[in-house]
């Protein structure tokens, strides 16, 4: 079998950090072919093909990026769709754009018969998810959400264990992730904006998948208060909200976010779930302190890298390089595990129309990968909570 072509559409900092390092240790092992990347500004594929990191890691592996040094002027919405357009069906298209972006790229992906890995959230409505679902089962394509929470050993031990009945039934709890200030000064400033976008919209929608992920429970309502706050370049962003999410069984979970974490604390970021349950004649708790890996190293000096600090406390389980012997560096984590598994179902999505509609039946009805169909109600909490925000924090219903 001829290993797939690789389309991502966007080159910020997700591609930087997590897909492409995923993506290339992928086409070192000859899993995946040649890799395209198509970014609105030409600067930003110039800092990805100069970066120290990926070329320490992948010496000699490059990837052709889109508009090319002689035409830097190309619309990007013209630009992708050309590129999809001439891709032979049944490879593979990375949707790495804002939020407010994801729809229209991932249907353009399918209606050119592509399969689809895409950053989280999908999309912001759940009707534009429930068109996906559609659109990739009459086509036999995948649509993987690439919720790399899922693939922490953390996540899938809880999992297993609440599915037992180990914990009893969730009954109340509280999440957290904030990050650090210096994201303000990101490309986020350009469409993270009160109009677009909010810090539990963005960030905060992990929690919310992770708990349904852990539990099988639906939220039925949710209401987000934000604080607005002008980005560095002016544009005003909910950049700190507090969220309240009700669940089927009557359950309660909170959710903080924010990029507001100091710059000058020792983690990258700060992240936590705590969920308080009730068994039989007891209560039960689940506690995942993942802004705490265990690790505390004081450096000679800062690295370049945004946000450094001499003290660092960093996280060796989203994504790290590792020496393995041979060529390069491997990156190991769960933000790798997360591409491969999407990836790789991808690969193994292959046949006839039937045999590929069977096995994205099947994919869904496993809920270890976020898709369309399994995961849906993060839609449904976006939706509501986009509307909670603008109106001041008002509770809004989950049809």
């Amino acid at each position: 079998m001829t290993p797939p072509q690789i389309l991502i559409i966007g080159g910020g900092m997700i591609t930087h950090d997590q897909i492409l390092p995923s993506l290339y240790h992928m086409q070192r092992q000859g899993r995946v072919g040649a890799i395209s990347i198509c970014s609105p500004r030409r600067r930003t594929l110039e800092e990805l093909a100069a970066s120290t990191t990926l070329a320490d890691a992948f010496p000699g592996q490059t990837f052709h990026g889109y508009p090319e040094s002689g035409d830097p002027d190309r619309r990007h919405d013209e630009l992708f769709r050309e590129l999809v357009s001439r891709m032979p069906p049944h490879n593979i298209v990375v949707v790495a754009v804002p939020d407010q972006l994801h729809f229209e790229v991932v249907m353009t992906a399918l209606r050119a018969d592509q399969h689809v890995c895409a950053v989280k959230p999908l999309v912001l409505k759940h009707a534009e998810a429930q068109q996906i679902a559609r659109e990739a089962h009459s086509r036999g394509l995948v649509v993987g959400v690439e919720y790399h929470k899922r693939f922490d050993d953390r996540s899938l031990m809880a999992r297993r264990k609440y599915r037992a009945g180990l914990f009893g039934e969730f009954k109340l709890g509280t999440a957290c992730l904030l990050e650090k200030w210096y994201y303000r000064h990101s490309n986020f400033q350009n469409w993270m904006t009160t109009e677009n976008s909010d810090a539990f919209t963005y960030i905060g929608c992990h929690y919310v998948d992770l708990v349904h992920f852990i539990t099988g429970l639906v939220p039925t309502a949710v209401s987000v208060y934000g604080i607005p706050e002008k980005f560095p370049n002016g544009k005003q962003g909910f950049l700190w909200t507090d969220a309240r999410v009700i669940w089927n069984n009557g359950a309660c979970l909170n959710v903080q976010n924010a990029l507001g974490f100091p710059d000058v604390a020792p983690g990258t970021n700060t992240q936590g779930l705590v969920m308080y349950c009730k068994g039989e004649t007891d209560g039960a708790l689940l506690a995942h302190s993942d802004q705490y890996r265990g690790l505390k190293y004081s450096y000679t000096r800062k690295s370049s890298d945004p946000g450094a600090t001499i003290y660092a406390e960093p996280s060796p389980d989203y994504f790290q390089y590792v020496d393995l012997g041979g060529k390069g560096l491997a990156p190991v984590g769960y933000g790798y595990r997360s591409m491969e598994f999407i990836i790789q179902t991808c690969i193994a999505t292959a046949g006839s129309l039937p045999e590929r509609q069977e096995k994205l039946k099947q994919v869904d009805a496993a809920g270890i990968m976020a898709t369309p169909v399994n995961s849906s109600y993060n839609e449904q909490v976006i939706e509501a909570a986009r509307q909670s925000i603008l109106d001041g924090g008002r509770l809004v219903g989950i049809r």
